[in-house]
């Protein structure tokens, strides 16, 4: 168990300074933690939380089920669906900012190959809020032996509902973008997001193919598929079809840096990140942000902003968060969500799914350690 303070580092376009700090005693939160660990929820944990700037780091639990060694707040994990918000959607946003894509342009615009009866009306945008009307999921490692195979078979598989009439949460949606954003910027999403993004804002740890020493990387499922337990190795299979590198999945990164994100997301949202990165063009600000970040109301009852979720009843947000608010969560157990309101950001990592994935008791930890920071941090919220 160990437990970190610190501060984020002071640039000229500081976040703004949040509501006030007024209560600091972090004791029922790590105990909720502490407690879901020591129950067999995950074997390790980080928790950051960063509001106004000022950081709070909590590690507890282990890496493995089997070794001693204990998680660190500078821990590694497979952040599984984070990279469509961390990756993708960041990626989506620069090229609207640079003006290489349209949000409510054909996909076919920019995918010739993506093909079938319906899907000359799929838009950006409908991928982006799951409502294109692809299915959720099929098996392309099974079905491919390649990136571009696997591409393929993403872009002709057919529609199971009219584009924009319902929401599916589709990781072949985000495959597709994946090839979008690749083919404006003639560059994979690895590298794009690496020079763009990543290493302007000294992110070190967040990469897809991670070659940090894997020590520092907290494994995750014995796959039956690769025969092996994954330390370092993306473990959604599609991705890894896909060379470890597409937008529904595959980056890794520790907490402090998925910090570092969110610091950067609030700093677009008050207009003040924009100078955060040396490579021009600018970073997105203003416009691109607003529109990222609003529900979209697509589908009749939806949440989904783009890409971004939205606090819903039942979500990882929990109760207290306001509606503002953006976030997603992940398949290894991960969550983020950024509050410009009250200027936060929590993130949560674990490895639920080692030794497997058959493992359900981490879910509701995420809404309840939400509720907890927010009460914990803000009086009046109960």
């Amino acid at each position: 168990m160990m437990l970190l303070m610190a501060c984020a580092p002071r640039t000229d376009s500081q976040i703004p300074t949040a509501r006030t700090v007024l209560k600091t005693n972090w004791s029922p939160v790590t105990s909720l933690l502490d407690s879901a660990i020591a129950a067999g929820a995950a074997p390790g944990a980080v928790l950051g939380v960063s509001v106004g700037g000022q950081r709070y780091l909590y590690a507890t639990g282990q890496l493995t089920r089997d070794e001693p060694a204990p998680a660190e707040p500078t821990t590694v994990y497979d952040l599984a669906s984070l990279t469509k918000v961390v990756g993708l959607t960041t990626a989506v946003m620069l090229a609207v900012d640079d003006g290489k894509l349209e949000l409510d342009a054909p996909v076919q615009r920019y995918v010739p190959a993506f093909e079938g009866e319906g899907k000359e009306r799929v838009t950006i945008r409908l991928l982006l809020a799951h409502a294109s009307g692809l299915p959720a999921w099929r098996p392309l490692f099974r079905e491919t032996e390649t990136r571009d195979q696997a591409f393929a078979l993403a872009d002709t598989t057919a529609l199971i509902s009219p584009p924009g009439t319902t929401e599916v949460y589709s990781d072949l949606g985000m495959i597709v973008l994946t090839q979008v954003v690749e083919a404006v910027y003639h560059e994979r999403l690895d590298s794009l997001l690496a020079r763009r993004v990543f290493q302007p804002l000294g992110m070190t740890s967040v990469r897809f193919l991670p070659t940090a020493d894997r020590k520092r990387i907290a494994p995750t499922e014995l796959d039956p598929w690769r025969g092996r337990v994954l330390r370092g190795e993306v473990h959604d299979e599609n991705a890894a079809r896909l060379d470890g590198v597409s937008g529904h999945a595959g980056l890794f990164g520790s907490a402090p840096d998925l910090l570092t994100f969110g610091e950067w997301m609030l700093g677009l949202w008050a207009g003040t990140a924009c100078r955060l990165t040396p490579v021009p063009p600018a970073l997105p600000c203003g416009p691109t942000i607003r529109e990222f970040t609003r529900r979209q109301n697509l589908v009749p009852g939806s949440p989904r902003a783009l890409g971004w979720d939205t606090p819903a009843p039942g979500s990882s947000a929990g109760s207290f968060l306001p509606a503002t608010s953006i976030g997603h969560t992940g398949f290894t157990g991960t969550s983020l969500w950024i509050d410009p309101e009250h200027q936060l950001v929590i993130v949560l990592l674990s490895n639920r799914v080692h030794p497997t994935r058959d493992n359900p008791r981490w879910a509701p930890m995420r809404a309840a350690i939400a509720d907890l920071v927010m009460t914990t941090l803000f009086e009046g919220v109960r």
